[in-house]
C-alpha cells in the first residue's frame, strides 16, 4: 500500500514527459542546457525535470516590410515597401544562433532594401523590379543562411514618387509618344511619295491610263451632291491646242518674210 503513491507520482511524471508536435512543427530539445537534439513530428517523450523544448514552425512565412523613404541614386525621394517570404530549414540555428529569428530577418531586409534602392535611378526602380527583387533576396538569403533560414522570394509591392515627378514623367511620356506619331506620319507620307512617284512613272509609259484616271476622279467627285464638279480636258486636246498655236504662229511669221517689201 505504501509504494501506490509513489507508482503514482512515478507514472505521471513519465507520462507528463509526452509532447506532441503537429507535421508542420519541430521541438529543439535542450538536456541540462545543451542542445540534444531535434523531435517530432508526431509523438515523442521528453525526460521530466531534465529537458527543455523550443518548438519552431517550419511553414513559410510572410514579412511585410513597411514602406520606406529613401533617395535613389539620381537623388529622387521615393518611398517603397515590400514583402519578403521566408522559411527555417534548420531549427536548430534558427533557435540557437539568433536570438529572434523573425525580428532579425525583417530588420536585416529593411536595410537591405534600403541600401539596394540607393545603388539605382528611378527609371531602374521602375523598369527592373525583377532584378531589384532578385538581388535583395540573394543578399539577405546569404546572410540569414546561417541562422537556418530560407528566402524564398521578396517583391517590392508599391514604389510612390514625388507629385512633381510624376508630372514630370508624364510630360516626357507624352514627348515620347508625339515623337513616335510625327516618325510614322513621315514615313506613311515618304512610303505614299514613292507609291505615287511609281504610279506617275506608269501612267507616263501609256497616256490613255491618265485619262482613265482623270475619268475615275470625276465619278468620285460626282457622288457628293454637294461638290462643285471641275471638267478637266484630256492631255492630248491640250497638245493639240498648243501644236496648233504653234503652226499658225510659224505660218504667220514666214508670210511675213516672203512678203515683197516696200518699192
Amino acid at each position: 500500500m505504501t509504494l501506490l503513491p509513489f507508482a503514482a507520482v512515478l507514472l505521471a511524471l513519465l507520462l507528463s514527459g509526452f509532447r506532441i508536435a503537429q507535421e508542420y512543427q519541430r521541438g529543439v530539445v535542450f538536456r541540462l542546457g545543451r542542445f540534444q537534439s531535434i523531435k517530432g513530428p508526431g509523438l515523442y517523450w521528453l525526460i521530466p525535470f531534465v529537458d527543455r523544448q523550443q518548438r519552431v514552425d517550419i511553414r513559410t512565412k510572410t514579412v511585410d516590410l513597411e514602406q520606406q523613404e529613401t533617395i535613389t541614386k539620381d537623388s529622387v525621394t521615393i518611398k517603397v515597401n515590400a514583402v519578403l517570404w521566408f522559411r527555417i530549414i534548420t531549427p536548430k540555428n534558427a533557435i540557437i544562433e539568433v536570438a529572434d529569428y523573425y525580428k532579425a530577418v525583417y530588420q536585416f531586409s529593411v536595410t537591405a532594401l534600403r541600401n539596394i534602392i540607393g545603388q539605382h535611378s528611378l527609371d531602374e526602380v521602375l523598369r527592373e523590379r525583377e532584378q531589384i527583387n532578385s538581388r535583395l533576396q540573394s543578399i539577405v538569403d546569404a546572410t540569414t543562411e546561417p541562422w537556418g533560414i530560407k528566402i524564398e522570394m521578396v517583391e517590392m509591392k508599391d514604389v510612390e514618387i514625388p507629385s512633381a515627378m510624376q508630372r514630370a514623367m508624364a510630360r516626357e511620356a507624352e514627348a515620347i509618344r508625339e515623337k513616335r506619331a510625327r516618325i510614322v506620319k513621315a514615313e506613311a507620307e515618304l512610303e505614299a511619295s514613292i507609291k505615287l512617284t511609281q504610279g506617275a512613272t506608269e501612267m507616263e509609259k501609256s497616256p490613255i491610263a491618265l485619262e482613265l484616271r482623270r475619268m475615275q476622279m470625276l465619278s468620285e467627285i460626282g457622288i457628293d451632291n454637294n461638290t462643285t464638279t471641275i471638267v478637266l480636258v484630256p492631255s492630248d486636246f491640250t497638245t493639240a491646242a498648243r501644236s496648233f498655236t504653234e503652226l499658225v504662229t510659224k505660218t504667220k511669221t514666214d508670210e511675213s518674210n516672203t512678203a515683197p517689201g516696200p518699192l
